[in-house]
């Protein structure tokens, strides 16, 4: 019995990781993939054409740089779901209004026009019945300093650039969202409790507990439908 099968987690599944910056999503990401035999559906960060110009300005190219993942990401999920699923997200659509976008509006950096016109385009394309949400969120939390510290250890220069001020404020807008979120189940994970590169079995029970909430999220839908 392979670990799919042992966890009940159907061939079909589509599993989003969300967190801040730093938490690990890309090394979860994999890790599931690898344990499940699904592909993976990674953030491209190296052939991104607006992200170093935006560490350096914000104001200048915050909304460039919205529009053009609101675009990548909607383009994946529907790869994702013409697949068939069995695919494991990094990060999430919604993040990318539900934080960063707002952020930015807040802040100044992104003007109200602007926000309006992003704001009202992920509106069109994603809060729709007609667009396929994931089965299950993982939210990966963990305390800031630790998130600064996996920020530091992994070197882009890029963000080493970025004051800490901004991380800070990233971590708690998280929190925030996180809290209000309800677009699909959600399974929260921190940081602190498992070693996925040093512990060969925490994949295990990390799988786990994906297993039972998605049967649960399942049972929960089925009744809905009856």
């Amino acid at each position: 019995m392979n670990l799919r099968e042992k966890y009940q987690i159907p061939h079909d599944s589509v599993i989003t990781i969300a967190g801040t910056v730093g938490v690990g999503k890309s090394t979860m990401t994999n890790a599931l993939a690898n344990a499940l035999n699904f592909r993976t559906s990674l953030e491209k960060v190296d052939t991104n054409p607006y992200l170093d110009k935006f560490y350096a300005d914000f104001e200048r190219w915050s909304f460039h740089l919205q529009i053009y993942f609101l675009a990548e990401r909607f383009k994946e999920q529907k790869r994702i779901f013409e697949y068939g699923g069995g695919f494991i997200q990094d990060r999430s659509i919604y993040e990318d209004t539900g934080i960063f976008a707002k952020m930015h509006h807040e802040k100044g950096t992104m003007t109200p026009v602007d926000y309006e016109t992003y704001s009202s385009l992920f509106e069109s394309m994603v809060m729709t019945p007609y667009f396929p949400h994931p089965d299950l969120l993982i939210y990966l939390e963990g305390s800031f300093d630790d998130v600064v510290d996996r920020i530091k250890n992994r070197g882009r220069p890029m963000e080493q650039q970025t004051p800490l001020a901004y991380w800070q404020e990233m971590h708690e807008r998280y929190e925030k969202w996180i809290n209000s979120f309800n677009s699909c189940p959600i399974l929260r994970i921190n940081i602190a409790d498992y070693d996925l590169i040093n512990d060969q079995n925490a994949v295990e029970s990390v799988l786990d507990k994906v297993g039972h909430f998605i049967q649960q999220s399942r049972k929960w839908e089925t009744r809905l439908i009856k």
